[in-house]
């Protein structure tokens, strides 16, 4: 899948250019499904779980597009602003052009974390934004970002850690490549991935508070209520990251399914290390149905 990928780079509109990479199986059929796989956050389009579900998707016959967030991977130099977990406008800009370049093609969203929770609200936003998506599959999404940094920040400490020295690394390209424009030190003392959000917040956004910039990406309450598109929720009970016990507070339209497993961590439904996980084969039976 790898071997066969090619580099987009996409117009999303205002001046925002997104990174992906194509693969086309060779023996796809005319009408094959136009697959996007979205990362979570501070993953890439190389992550291994997005690998790993684009082979399972690619070897079904789909041509597969794994989609790089505004500053992931490295992308940081593409934009002059930072990205912020908001940006919706522009992931519903680069769904709408690679649709354009496949008409009359099934268009179907995959996401991971962060990136399910903006599948799930470009799934939610579709029909007014101009895309027609055949289906959509939310990975261990982030339902409720104020729960989510509450988990981070008392749970067990390898993940904050773990976010906060990938999120450093990633201020740090994004300062290198705009030098003239950023300087993060004082972002950086912070220490926290509250404070450091609360900083980002109030010198990089336009929201006026920590609490109304978690609140424009939650999925909770009636965020989902006019979703349309035929979507799958998977999550875990024993998600150390994301807590089953927001789901009833996520709406409940017709279209929405949800799939609560008892084990499968963050992102994880593995059931052996040497096989696709439970997740890949799921999600890939899903949209071959």
């Amino acid at each position: 899948m790898v071997g066969a990928s090619t580099e987009l780079l996409i117009d999303c509109g205002e001046g925002t250019t997104l990174q992906a990479f194509r693969s086309r199986p060779s023996r796809a059929a005319p009408g094959a499904p136009l697959t996007v796989v979205l990362h979570g956050w501070e993953g890439s389009a190389r992550s291994l779980y997005v690998l790993s579900l684009a082979q399972a998707l690619f070897d079904e016959g789909h041509e597969v597009v794994r989609l790089n967030l505004r500053d992931h991977g490295e992308t940081h130099h593409l934009n002059r602003e930072l990205f912020h977990s908001c940006r919706l406008p522009e992931v519903l800009g680069a769904l709408r052009a690679l649709q354009a370049g496949a008409p009359g093609r099934p268009l179907q969203l995959v996401g991971f974390s962060l990136g399910g929770n903006f599948m799930l609200r470009a799934a939610a936003s579709a029909g007014e934004a101009g895309i027609a998506v055949a289906q959509a599959v939310a990975i261990s999404p982030v339902l409720d970002p104020k729960r989510t940094l509450d988990a981070l920040e008392g749970g067990a400490r390898i993940y904050s850690r773990y976010f906060v020295l990938k999120w450093s690394r990633s201020l740090a390209r994004k300062q290198a490549a705009w030098p003239a424009d950023y300087d993060f030190a004082q972002l950086l003392r912070q220490g926290g991935l509250r404070r450091m959000t609360a900083e980002l917040v109030d010198a990089h956004t336009g929201f006026p508070s920590l609490d109304e910039y978690l609140d424009g990406y939650a999925i909770t309450g009636a965020r989902l209520a006019r979703l349309e598109v035929p979507s799958m929720l998977i999550a875990a009970l024993d998600d150390p990251i994301i807590s089953p016990l927001d789901l009833p507070r996520v709406a409940a339209p017709t279209a929405l399914r949800v799939v609560l497993t008892r084990h499968g961590g963050h992102c994880g439904f593995f059931e052996r290390l040497t096989a696709p996980s439970w997740a890949d084969r799921r999600v890939a039976a899903l949209l071959a149905a």
